[in-house]
């Protein structure tokens, strides 16, 4: 899932054998917000997998529901996808990360008031993002910086005092993405990466 500002990150992944126009498939639809290319690729990578690269995520302040929030995940699970990589662009909370730096989510803290789960479900989060590949991440790169990644609903932006608040309840990133969709990727029992690029120091 391709999150503002990554689109060029599918080139890096492999060679695109397919690519469709977001609303052109149902259930999907073309990004409102600037920096999502719009796109569903198949891609072929280097090691002879397919990857299903989604550019066209929905966010909840859309007013479109959760489920379509998290259509995108639940698409790739029903496709045979077993790994679920989230991306998005960020507010740090943390001083020394300038814009630009790149930081694994280790956790999150679902400030939206909703899930994407119905029912008596109940789904562990207990290590909800895979440590196994942040583990690989850091063999790649070994500087990568973790943080806990706190979702607000937006679409305004935080508050100094909100941003204040994230802070004393253990959050390091926050952002208007990615929680729902990790929420949906475990109940859909895949394994859960997710990478932040943070792209502004928050209010506060």
């Amino acid at each position: 899932m391709l999150g503002s500002g990554w689109a060029e990150a599918a080139e890096l992944i492999g060679d695109t054998t397919a690519t469709l126009s977001a609303d052109e498939v149902p259930g999907f639809s073309a990004p409102s917000v600037e920096g999502h290319v719009g796109t569903i690729r198949s891609v072929l990578t280097k090691e002879g997998k397919r990857a299903l690269v989604l550019g066209a995520r929905t966010h909840y302040y859309e007013g479109k529901g959760v489920r379509s929030v998290v259509h995108g995940v639940r698409t790739a699970a029903a496709a045979g996808c077993s790994t679920l990589v989230l991306t998005n662009g960020c507010g740090g909370l943390n001083e020394d990360w300038a814009a630009g730096t790149p930081v694994l989510i280790s956790d999150h803290i679902n400030l939206t008031a909703a899930s994407p789960l119905e029912g008596a479900t109940f789904v562990d989060l207990t290590d909800l993002y895979s440590a196994r590949i942040r583990g690989l991440a850091r063999e790649v790169d070994p500087s990568l910086q973790e943080g806990v990644y706190a979702q607000f609903t937006g679409p305004h932006y935080e508050t100094p005092a909100e941003v204040q608040y994230a802070k004393r309840i253990g959050a390091n990133l926050v952002g208007m993405s990615t929680a729902l969709e990790a929420i949906a990727g475990r109940h859909a029992g895949m394994e859960v990466f997710g990478i932040s690029l943070v792209t502004n120091l928050a209010a506060g």
